[in-house]
């Protein structure tokens, strides 16, 4: 995964031109829907809600809960890309990138919720979005002054930075490029073996939304949820 992960990185600039519709507007976008809902999926609060009621108000069982649910939407290609092609307004744009996006923001849009954070608040707006690039980029940002702190910080700043909606969602756009690249080379690569292709694209959606759900897990810690 490391190897395709980095020549995705180098491939990104050529997806961005093949996929012009692909940005920062397009990510805000995705996230709206995934906490408002779109198509066959509820309301991210509503559908975390459920699961709270279902574990009997059990907040931590709530959230695996929420987070397993998702790991099998992303591992769901056609699920996926179905839901992509509800938010994808240019056809430009991969419809895996786009049902990525939106499933990935509607689990951890779902996790703040059962954590206590007001959805509607855009500082937990880009909570979120910061969640999606995981613990390891997160902490290369906030070292190199790229963000100014790691999403819980984000979440409960005193103030809303507008600036930090554009350079947040700038990023996102990138590192779903990337990702996306680098999966499908590695998928072009497994083609030469029947259905291992499949399977490839199918664990690396999977495994990447269950480690951000984990990491938006333990980085969004508790608040008071009255």
């Amino acid at each position: 995964m490391g190897v395709s992960s980095n020549i995705g990185k180098s491939l990104a600039p050529r997806i961005t031109e093949l996929a012009p519709g692909l940005t920062t507007g397009f990510v805000r976008e995705a996230l709206s829907r995934a906490i408002a809902g779109i198509g066959p999926l509820p309301p991210a609060a509503k559908a975390a809600d459920k699961q709270l009621a279902e574990q009997k108000g059990n907040v931590d069982r709530a959230i695996h809960e929420v987070i397993e649910n998702h790991v099998r939407y992303a591992g769901a290609q056609g699920f996926v890309t179905n839901i992509g092609g509800l938010v994808t307004a240019t056809l430009t744009i991969p419809a895996n990138i786009s049902g990525l996006a939106l499933v990935q923001c509607r689990m951890i849009a779902g996790i703040a919720h059962l954590r206590g954070y007001d959805l509607d608040d855009p500082k937990v707006r880009n909570a979120i979005l910061a969640c999606l690039l995981g613990d390891e980029q997160v902490a290369e940002m906030v070292k190199k002054k790229k963000l100014p702190a790691p999403p819980m910080a984000l979440a409960t700043a005193p103030a809303h930075d507008p600036h930090l909606d554009t350079v947040i969602a700038a990023v996102v756009a990138s590192d779903l490029i990337a990702r996306v690249a680098g999966k499908k080379l590695a998928t072009t690569i497994g083609r030469r073996v029947p259905v291992v292709g499949g399977l490839v694209g199918a664990g690396a959606d999977g495994f990447a939304t269950w480690r951000i759900g984990r990491y938006a897990e333990r980085e969004l810690l508790p608040r008071n949820r009255r």
